[in-house]
């Protein structure tokens, strides 16, 4: 790591009160259903965000794999990880972090997946950097890195191994914008 980035990274350590520090250089703003908000080329719905930093923001997903994945996105589009600046992948990464502790304790689950898929041929469908963050339990794939193929569009093999097609359903917004409100209350 250079010398420059384990300052940034010292920094937001030190400025963090407590392990789980909630707000993050203006987490969970009141004020973020004004902001606008990208994925790729989609606008995103702001009733879909449930969290919000200084340089990330983390929304419910349209197809989840499991119950309780979750997105957490550059602001900034850009489709490589390599793109970011330090402050921004630091600030991707705390906020993956504080979202996935708080979404595996409301999904009762005992684990995590966090997984990036940086670039087309590594699985990545929407040209942005984001984390998937998926609560795992027990037994939720009979091998543990199907859940890779799952978070893959592109295995088809797999889907039709797993039959995703029938598990996984585009949501409404309406169930996106619930599921977002519930997650929102995780963060005040």
């Amino acid at each position: 790591m250079s010398r420059a980035l384990y300052s940034l990274v010292s920094q937001f350590f030190q400025a963090l009160p407590g392990r789980g520090a909630a707000r993050i250089a203006g987490m969970a703003s009141p004020a973020f259903d004004k902001e606008i908000f990208f994925f790729g080329p989609y606008k995103i719905d702001p009733r879909e965000v449930f969290l919000v930093s200084k340089h990330s923001f983390a929304l419910v997903n349209l197809k989840p794999v499991v119950p309780g994945h979750v997105l957490v996105s550059s602001k900034r589009v850009v489709p490589r990880f390599t793109d970011l600046s330090s402050e921004e992948v630091c600030d991707l990464w705390l906020t993956a972090r504080n979202v996935g502790e708080k979404v595996e304790k409301h999904f009762k689950a005992s684990s995590l997946t966090l997984a990036i898929q940086d670039g087309p041929q590594a699985g990545q469908t929407v040209p942005h950097v984001h984390i998937h963050v998926l609560p795992r339990k027990a037994s939720d794939f009979e091998k543990n890195d199907e859940i890779y193929d799952a978070i893959d569009d592109k295995a088809k093999a797999m889907n039709d191994h797993l039959n995703l097609d029938k598990e996984r359903r585009d949501r409404t917004m309406d169930e996106m914008e619930a599921e977002a409100k519930d997650l929102r209350a995780l963060f005040d």
